[in-house]
């Protein structure tokens, strides 16, 4: 989403796929990424689907180094320490919620903001880990909200975490409907939207 390109052009498919038993799914958030991410996929002896927001070939930009680098599939990474609430993204909704993790410090909140990479397999234990930290957990993506990736994260999490969690896991993601041109801006989940969902993390 994000560039006004219609439903057959900002759909985010990634859970069609993590339901497929033996598939690697890989959403990278910037070009430094890409390229690790990539070469660690080409490199796999098991098939991977290597997803490209098509956001970030207008809005991303960064260094690559020219030398050959993998990045290990299955590893989130922390993008942000913080010790209030644990934010969760992949692919171009990583900007997002490193906007409202800005937004949020200047309220007082500190938010640990962790890019998950890959959708399959997933990094159980470091998401795991941060929430035990910091005892809350929201969950962002573009992708329509019912059957999203989301929806397992959290599934898994509360299991993991239950006697840590000081508020119910949030999933601040797509609608449930076809994706709109032209109310676009309703329908993916910006920053305001994460911002909120923190807010009412915080004071449940």
């Amino acid at each position: 989403g994000g560039i006004a390109g219609g439903l057959y052009h900002s759909q985010s498919p990634e859970a069609y796929f993590a339901h497929t038993p033996g598939l690697k799914v890989v959403v990278p958030r910037n070009p430094y990424q890409a390229k690790g991410l990539l070469r660690a996929s080409i490199k796999d002896d098991n098939p991977v689907i290597f997803f490209e927001p098509k956001r970030l070939y207008r809005a991303s930009t960064g260094e690559v180094p020219e030398e050959d680098y993998s990045i290990e599939l299955g590893t989130a990474e922390v993008v942000q320490e913080g010790s209030d609430i644990t934010l969760l993204a992949w692919g171009a909704q990583m900007e997002i919620i490193e906007e409202a993790a800005q937004q949020a410090s200047e309220q007082g909140i500190s938010c640990e903001v962790i890019d998950l990479r890959s959708i399959l397999p997933w990094d159980v234990e470091t998401i795991a880990k941060s929430v035990i930290k910091t005892g809350r957990l929201i969950v962002s993506h573009e992708a329509p909200i019912t059957n999203g990736f989301g929806a397992e994260i959290a599934a898994t999490i509360q299991q993991e975490c239950f006697l840590h969690l000081e508020s119910p896991i949030l999933r601040v993601c797509g609608l449930d409907t076809p994706y709109p041109l032209a109310l676009e801006k309703e329908y993916v989940p910006d920053a305001l939207k994460v911002l909120a969902a923190i807010k009412q993390s915080m004071d449940f």
